[in-house]
């Protein structure tokens, strides 16, 4: 594959260390397949649920504002504490704390399967977005140390394609399992699958992770940290729990709280620079060529993306009554033609690369309306619709991707973990709003009927189209 992508800024290196040969090459794959694997579970699990939650709900008669805290509960811990995690690797080493991670979401992930109530499951979900933190910086961190020149280039690919797609791929899967009742396990199958994988890792990683390296003795920045989970608390509980209890007062002066934590937390980072500490986010990063913007293009992009996840999972399994395999395959063109999208954008001519990215988002904001508009009085989800959710996937495909990959690709290596932190953590935190906000929405016009159900669809995906312009816009900037 032609690397097109700007040259890493780090010394020249031969072919023998860009691309190993034989045992070299062999250790190498397994330690990609080990961290990548990792990393697919923690997004994985970020989705995986959505096509489970009418059967949670009927299983442990949760209501609607519980169910978006399962959902999104996990995602809160792993956005917030990701850029700690990245943090923790530097002072503990990679491999230590990928491995601790491992265990943590190993073992969270055996309690959600035996969660007894909707109370347990919401605070297990915590615990695994808290292993899913620790174990996910260091997979970037190992792929700048440990890979160099062309297997760099296509381990960013792949690391950058498993980040969105799992979110696919974990509506497939989650359908089939709630589908297959392994065990009658239903729901929990989609949180005790990860436990064989996860032990599986558990083995495999002290053999295949490279040795210790030296240690930087980074502090963590508990102000900053502390101050961020309030603001991020503030803003999503009331967005999530607002409608069901009809916007009492303190949802709007926790929302109007949440501005004021921002502000504070943008006070103490600046507090902690001055006095030489190291704040959450490292200056040196946040400064790195169009990071921010593509930050906040991927914060959108994902905002919309998950939140459509959220809807739809809902619609056709609540609204159409697709059993939870039927909703799930009805995934598979999206997943299909996204892994396309992001595993071989770079295939297209390198003048078109920065003009792919806001025409990918154009097409997916286009299909989604024309989706939307589809569905709203009340018809299945037909061929055309399967035609349109393919195009949607593509469309993602070849903006999330490339977007991210190109970005990082600049990134110097000592800066890697940070700047990766950083996109992850607007990734993760725009699943969350966009499961609130736009599973608000949707839920506040939807009625008793199916028709006013399907209407609320197409209300949703007009709100998410034009969200997902907005993403085009700033992505033209940041690609450019």
């Amino acid at each position: 594959m032609t690397q097109t992508l700007p040259p890493e800024p780090a010394p020249a290196v031969s072919n023998a260390a860009a691309t190993p040969t034989g045992h070299g090459a062999r250790r190498t794959v397994a330690l990609l397949a080990v961290i990548l694997t990792g990393q697919f579970m923690a997004v994985l699990d970020s989705s995986i649920v959505n096509v489970a939650i009418p059967s949670i709900r009927d299983d442990l008669r949760t209501s609607g504002s519980s169910l978006q805290l399962i959902v999104a509960g996990y995602v809160i811990a792993y956005a917030v504490l990701l850029v700690t995690g990245a943090r923790l690797g530097d002072r503990f080493s990679q491999r230590r704390v990928f491995i601790a991670g491992l265990a943590v979401f190993t073992a969270a992930s055996l309690a959600c399967g035996l969660a007894w109530d909707e109370t347990a499951l919401i605070v297990f979900r915590f615990a695994q977005g808290i292993g899913a933190a620790a174990m996910v910086p260091q997979v970037m961190t190992l792929i700048q140390r440990d890979f160099t020149g062309n297997a760099r280039a296509k381990a960013l690919s792949l690391y950058s394609a498993i980040i969105s797609g799992g979110v696919v791929i974990g509506q497939v899967l989650g359908g089939l399992i709630v589908y297959a009742d392994l065990f009658e396990s239903g729901w929990r199958g989609v949180f005790l699958v990860n436990v064989p994988i996860g032990l599986a890792l558990l083995v495999a990683a002290p053999k295949v992770l490279p040795a210790d390296s030296a240690r930087y003795h980074r502090a963590v920045d508990l102000p900053g940290l502390g101050m961020l989970t309030v603001a991020v608390l503030l803003l999503v509980l009331p967005l999530v729990l607002g409608h069901e209890q009809d916007w009492p007062l303190w949802t709007w002066i926790s929302l109007g709280a949440s501005v004021i934590a921002v502000g504070a937390f943008l006070l103490i980072e600046r507090v902690v620079a001055v006095r030489g500490g190291e704040p959450l986010f490292a200056r040196r990063a946040l400064r790195a060529p169009r990071l921010l913007l593509t930050a906040a293009t991927l914060f959108v992009v994902m905002a919309t993306f998950g939140g459509w996840m959220f809807v739809i999972a809902i619609h056709l399994q609540s609204t159409l009554g697709y059993s939870a395999m039927h909703a799930g395959l009805l995934f598979v063109p999206m997943g299909l033609t996204f892994a396309l999208g992001s595993l071989y954008w770079e295939r297209l001519p390198a003048r078109s690369h920065a003009r792919m990215i806001p025409a990918g988002l154009v097409v997916a904001a286009v299909s989604m309306v024309a989706m939307g508009m589809l569905l709203r009085e009340g018809a299945g989800f037909g061929v055309v619709a399967l035609i349109l959710s393919g195009f949607m996937g593509l469309g993602n495909g070849l903006a999330f991707s490339p977007l991210m990959t190109r970005t990082l690709a600049r990134i110097p290596r000592d800066l890697a973990a940070d700047a990766s932190g950083i996109l992850v953590t607007n990734v993760q935190l725009g699943i969350v709003v966009g499961i609130a906000c736009f599973g608000t929405v949707f839920l506040g016009l939807a009625g008793a009927t199916t028709v006013s159900a399907a209407h609320a669809l197409g209300g949703t995906a007009i709100a998410e189209g034009v969200t997902v312009l907005v993403a085009a816009v700033l992505a033209a900037r940041a690609a450019r």
